[in-house]
Formats: structure tokens, C-alpha cells, sequence
């Protein structure tokens, strides 16, 4: 059994391993520098964007980060993911993905954007159930360690477009 709850300072440990587990290609999708000493505490000490963490058992299995725009941009808000090895294809995922999507829409964000590497089509297929579209394929953008270079697709979520496939899914006023 998995719990979401905003990220807390009680974390920073669980959160340090968690990362600390993260394969190298699984980085990419965490917008802080997780391999430096100190990208826990920055995470942990930024009152500006929101962060969620899952836990199964004390231990965090899967991130998740909110980043919304400024000035021109206000309006749209980025979204990462990342969920650890052992808990994939349990459902994390897309839960992380319904909460973040959920309190942007609370927080009045109109437009939200994830960049996904094209070969993690399940991770694609969890936002686009969400009502996130192709909005743009970036070439050759993603290279792995081994060297293999993976298109990066960029999904949106438009609120005003999606709303009757949010009401489908639940999420509404009352979530």
C-alpha cells in the first residue's frame, strides 16, 4: 500500500536513497540535479513549486514535482515523474499523475506540460489517459548513457479542452 503526501523535510533521508537508486537514464526526468549532495535540501527548502512523494513502507517509490511558469507564462505549469524500478506497473504512476494534475488545476493553471522520452510509452500512455496530447517531438534530444540518442515527446494538458475527460475520471471539485 503506497501513500502520496507533499514532500516534507521528515523525507529528505528516504528521498536522498530514492534518488540515489535512480538509474542514470531515469535522471532526465527530475528537473533538480539529484546527483549533487545538496539537490535533496534545495528540493526540500523551495517554498515556489510543489512536490509529492509516494511511500510504500517508509521508503519513497516514486516522485513527483509541479513547477508553475512566471510572468508570461503563469498559467502553465510543469510536471516530472519518476517512479522507482520496483514499484512501476502497480498503478504509482498514474496516481502520482492524477494528484499533480488535480492541485494544478486547483491552483488555477489553465495549461500543463511533460516531457516524456518517446521509447517510455507507458509513461506517454499514463498522461495522455489524463487528457495530455502531443503538443511537440523534440529529435534526438535524449541520450542515454550507452550513447543511443531517443526523441523527447512534449505532452499538454489544456484545462478548458479537457474538462469533460477530467469529469470522466473523477476529478472534480470535491477531489
Amino acid at each position: 500500500m503506497s501513500t502520496i503526501t507533499t514532500l516534507e523535510p521528515t523525507h529528505a533521508s528516504a528521498l536522498r536513497r530514492f534518488f540515489d537508486e535512480l538509474p542514470d537514464e531515469d535522471v532526465t526526468s527530475v528537473k533538480e540535479d539529484v546527483r549533487d549532495p545538496h539537490g535533496v535540501e534545495i528540493a526540500v527548502a523551495d517554498e515556489h513549486n510543489t512536490r509529492w512523494v509516494a511511500l510504500v513502507d517508509d521508503e519513497v517509490a516514486a516522485y513527483a514535482s509541479l513547477y508553475p511558469g512566471v510572468g508570461l507564462s503563469s498559467h502553465v505549469g510543469e510536471v516530472r515523474l519518476v517512479v522507482g524500478s520496483r514499484h512501476r506497473r502497480r498503478g504509482l504512476g498514474r496516481a502520482m499523475a492524477r494528484t499533480v494534475l488535480m492541485t494544478a488545476l486547483r491552483d488555477g493553471l489553465s495549461k500543463l506540460t511533460v516531457e516524456v522520452p518517446a521509447d517510455e510509452e507507458s509513461t506517454a500512455e499514463i498522461f495522455r489517459r489524463l487528457g495530455f496530447e502531443g503538443e511537440a517531438l523534440l529529435r534526438d534530444h535524449v541520450q542515454h548513457p550507452d550513447g543511443r540518442l531517443t526523441d523527447l515527446l512534449v505532452l499538454a494538458h489544456f484545462a478548458d479542452e479537457q474538462s469533460s475527460v477530467l469529469t470522466g475520471l473523477g476529478v472534480g471539485d470535491d477531489d
